[in-house]
């Protein structure tokens, strides 16, 4: 099946109603309207990431969602071209796995699989044997199924960066290492700053005759980022431009299903964007219908997302930031970089 393109005008919104979705890239702040970044969310990050229960907390999530979405959060859309296959897994509230397939040699792996039972499930269904598990980063909604799944496949490989205290992590990965499943070839490319070993996966779409495939896990979503929970926007620019220096028509594959709030929130800072306007209006009718809205490409993203904008003059001037004068350009981007983030962390959903 093919990507969806955008069409249409721009949905009515209301800013600063609603909440925030669950999962564990926002994190839990009961006083509407405050910076979730100030120390009482820290706080609780740190427990989360580095304590056992933040576990508990995955644990408790994945048992809300099944009962929740017990066919998942979004209708799944594969993606096929000769040779491979995408299946996009909607798991938890928010969160895609991903299984990509060797259709050659039936031979698959798995990027972030938070649910174990929905992952296995798709590998059952397609009939495929898993080989390796990409970790993007190490939190639980996009590792907490590696153990169980590699207690079911004892060839598998988990792959990720040394960096972060990833599961049953077996093979780490070096910047721009590659790694090969039948005949898919994946690149692991360093993104820090979600993480301090937040790594993305590119799949070469060469010898497939498609365009290269982006797991960008919480690096980037359509129409937003990660926060950078490790890193200062300094870490989290760099990282943002290494990903928009693979080519408008690589495939993006986000670790979330955020594009609607995302969106919503951007089409408040650019009032006259009209590729936002159209992308807006498609993605609430996808979501109407419970469809997933990846991938997009990262040629569009650079046309609506705030976050790869940080060099456009009207997105500047719509934040009130000038470049000031013997300032780095680089330095001015992330200071646009950390003003987007700090009014996102402020915004609520509708």
């Amino acid at each position: 099946q093919s990507c969806h393109r955008p069409a249409g005008k721009r949905a009515s919104q209301e800013p600063g109603s609603g909440g925030l979705p669950e999962g564990v890239e926002y994190i839990p702040t009961r006083k509407k309207g405050k910076n979730p970044m100030k120390p009482v969310g820290v706080a609780w990050y740190s427990l989360y990431a580095r304590t056992r229960l933040g576990y508990l907390f995955y644990q408790r999530q994945v048992k809300k969602a099944r009962e929740r979405y017990p066919h998942g959060h979004s209708v799944p859309q594969p993606y096929c071209f000769p040779g491979v296959k995408i299946l996009p897994i909607p798991v938890l509230s928010n969160n895609y796995s991903y299984l990509v397939i060797d259709t050659g040699s039936s031979q698959a792996a798995v990027i972030d699989p938070s649910d174990p039972l929905a992952v296995q499930a798709a590998i059952e269904e397609e009939g495929v044997v898993l080989e390796a598990i990409f970790c993007t980063h190490k939190h639980w909604d996009h590792s907490g199924g590696n153990e169980a799944l590699c207690q079911k496949h004892s060839s598998c490989r988990v792959y990720g960066s040394a960096l972060d205290a990833i599961p049953q992590l077996t093979n780490p990965l070096a910047d721009r290492e590659k790694v090969t499943v039948g005949c898919l070839t994946f690149e692991a490319l360093a993104t820090p700053g979600h993480t301090v070993g937040h790594m993305v996966y590119v799949l070469d779409g060469g010898p497939f005759g498609s365009p290269a495939c982006l797991f960008s896990g919480d690096l980037l979503f359509l129409a937003g980022c990660g926060r950078p929970f490790e890193g200062s926007p300094e870490t989290m620019l760099a990282s943002l431009d290494v990903a928009m220096g693979l080519g408008e028509d690589t495939l993006l594959w986000p670790g979330h299903e955020y594009a609607l709030e995302c969106l919503t929130f951007a089409s408040l800072l650019e009032l006259d964007n009209s590729a936002l306007e159209q992308k807006l209006q498609w993605a609430v009718q996808q979501r109407q219908e419970k469809k997933s809205t990846c991938p997009s490409t990262l040629g569009e993203e650079q046309t609506y997302n705030p976050f790869l904008r940080t060099h456009r003059p009207e997105l500047q001037e719509a934040l009130g930031l000038w470049q000031g004068g013997g300032e780095d350009p680089d330095a001015f981007r992330a200071r646009v970089l950390k003003e987007v983030r700090r009014r996102k962390d402020l915004y609520q959903a509708t």
